[in-house]
């Protein structure tokens, strides 16, 4: 069976048509899928699907993306996660690619997430588009992680380097890779892939975003998580039931799941 780490099943694109996605999902082997928060105002209709469907987990955040959005505070986002079906925080992150100038807000968004993490014991889900050296110097300050004494997480939808990975692991993190890591043109992130212990390892679709190969180009759906995974173990030259059983169980396991 196959688990999809980070979708947006909430989005319009998906919405519409979700008793089809969910069918899909069944079809394919997707078990579960964790329905990611990117701001406030939506998060009733993530909550919303992960109250209606046994296998749908949800999580808490504003994406650092969303620049005129309500902005959180660590309370707000402890009192939010409470529900039983909310298993995070986040997305939350920094993102200098898509914008740029005076970023402190993001910073500091950044930081409330964590200490909501920390408070609550729940993991993290962290994006970051160039900004991971200034990511990786917040998680340490903030006390993100194992190691710090703070809550574990995930590097979601990774791009980065080794370095980056191999730095957030130390810290209890999890890398998790979506459908870019398909991608002929990701070389890097494919050596990246390779290093990187099966223990330490998501899989997600980042849906609708980032098909997999052989999706590519379309809109993407938590159907498709099974072709990262047989993607991965191609790459890692494993079989593709190992990816199955520890990237599964790797997901209870960070999330604090019964599985």
């Amino acid at each position: 069976m196959y688990i999809d780490s980070h979708c947006h099943i909430n989005f319009p694109e998906l919405a519409s048509r979700l008793p089809e996605i969910m069918a899909k999902m069944e079809e394919n082997g997707v078990t579960h899928a964790l329905c990611v928060s990117v701001d406030l105002p939506d998060f009733p209709q993530v909550l919303e699907l992960a109250e209606k469907y046994p296998n749908i987990y949800a999580s808490v955040g504003v994406h650092p993306d969303y620049p005129d959005t309500e902005e959180p505070s660590a309370e707000q986002l402890v009192r939010l996660s409470q529900h039983p079906k909310i298993v995070a925080i986040g997305e939350t992150g920094l993102d200098y690619f898509r914008l740029q100038g005076d970023l402190e807000w993001q910073r500091e968004r950044f930081r409330q997430h964590i200490r909501a993490s920390r408070a609550t014991g729940k993991p993290l889900i962290i994006h970051t588009r160039s900004a991971s050296a200034d990511t990786i110097r917040i998680m340490q300050e903030e006390r993100a992680g194992t190691d710090k004494g703070g809550a574990a997480g995930v590097m979601h939808c990774f791009t980065e380097s080794l370095e980056v990975a191999q730095a957030a692991i130390e810290m209890g993190f999890y890398i998790s890779f979506s459908g870019i890591v398909t991608f002929k043109s990701a070389k890097e992130l494919q050596a990246v892939a390779r290093e990187l212990p099966m223990e330490r390892i998501l899989i997600e679709t980042d849906s609708p975003y980032l098909a997999p190969v052989p999706h590519r180009g379309k809109m993407n759906e938590p159907g498709f998580v099974k072709h990262v995974a047989e993607y991965l173990a191609d790459l890692k030259q494993v079989p593709l039931k190992q990816v199955q059983q520890i990237t599964t169980e790797n997901f209870f396991k960070l999330f604090k799941i019964a599985q």
